[in-house]
């Protein structure tokens, strides 16, 4: 909930006042909005790739520190300094992308409009975007509960481990998909998804740890082509000027998608049948997600998942990048 007050709020702050003074002062969103100034198509993997990347490792590193080492509340806020201090340090000697305009004041209203030339291309990436981060959500807050019942071990570190080869597939995907057209990375991601999330279930129904991680790691190449497909459909379309508000709108919806089906699921844990049994529930609602966003990719024609208006006016090369294609 406060990740979503900040989007909404200062989300397109860095457009007024420029990327380093508001990375320097957040260390947070706007780093990556700032990627995609320096080198649009490597920033978009880089963006894509560096925040499963940070989740992976804060699963497994956190379950480190609560098995091995001493005083893990605390120790975790020492790690966190350092890395801010030394982002800090970075983005000192990093050129400003985005020179200050007027309207920073204005900028933050609360407010969720997205450019036109972008909608097309959000509302096809909406339904992925849900369902791997949806799952991504449940392995963050149920995701050791439900280890520990599938391996019957309980040891921390399996309940990292989970969250760890999910994300940590996911980020190695990201840059492995980067040469293939956005359209068909969001299709693997939906296959890759459903599959993995099938063999997920197998394994909870059977408590086989082997197909419950085996299940995992497809999975993770879902939520990474997935989140990757539907960044790269979006984000390039829209206009320097325009990019942090697209960004932060995007993770306005994965924000949601991470957290409100994992109360959901605690809920149902509480009051409904169980770890198992909701685990199982919220796997076959991510199959849904799936299932929609396959539907509404197969529906929207190739052409159309930017505006092509947009594409007309742009050079041939800034079309290729756009897009995404190898080589722009």
């Amino acid at each position: 909930m406060a990740l979503l007050v900040a989007l909404l709020t200062v989300g397109s702050l860095s457009d007024h006042l420029g990327r380093r003074p508001v990375v320097l002062a957040g260390l947070a969103l706007e780093s990556a909005a700032g990627l995609l100034d320096f080198d649009r198509r490597r920033g978009t993997i880089a963006n894509g790739a560096g925040a499963l990347a940070g989740v992976a490792v804060g699963a497994l590193g956190s379950s480190l520190l609560v098995q091995y080492l001493p005083a893990p509340a605390r120790l975790v806020y020492v790690v966190f300094f350092a890395i801010f201090v030394f982002q800090g340090l970075g983005m000192i000697f990093i050129a400003e992308s985005s020179p200050p305009t007027p309207g920073a004041l204005a900028s933050l209203r609360p407010r969720l409009g997205l450019p036109r030339s972008t909608r097309m291309a959000f509302v096809a990436a909406v339904p992925i975007l849900l369902a791997v981060w949806a799952l991504s959500g449940f392995y963050a807050s149920l995701g050791p509960a439900l280890v520990r019942l599938v391996v019957g071990s309980e040891s921390v570190v399996f309940g990292g481990l989970a969250l760890f080869v999910l994300a940590g597939t996911a980020s190695v995907t990201v840059p492995l998909v980067r040469s293939v057209p956005p359209r068909g990375v969001m299709f693997l991601g939906i296959v890759a998804l459903a599959v993995g999330v099938g063999v997920i279930l197998l394994g909870i129904a059977r408590s086989a740890p082997a197909a419950f991680f085996m299940g995992t790691a497809v999975a993770g190449v879902g939520f990474g082509a997935g989140f990757q497909g539907a960044l790269r459909t979006v984000l390039p379309i829209a206009a320097p000027h325009e990019r942090a508000a697209v960004l932060a709108i995007l993770y306005v919806v994965t924000y949601v998608a991470l957290g409100l089906p994992a109360v959901i699921a605690g809920f149902l844990v509480v009051h409904g049948g169980g770890v198992l049994r909701t685990g199982q529930e919220y796997a076959v609602a991510v199959l849904v997600l799936a299932a929609l966003a396959l539907a509404g990719l197969a529906r929207r024609p190739r052409d159309q998942m930017q505006d092509p208006r947009t594409v007309a006016q742009l050079p041939k090369d800034d079309v290729m990048a756009r897009a995404g294609c190898p080589g722009a």
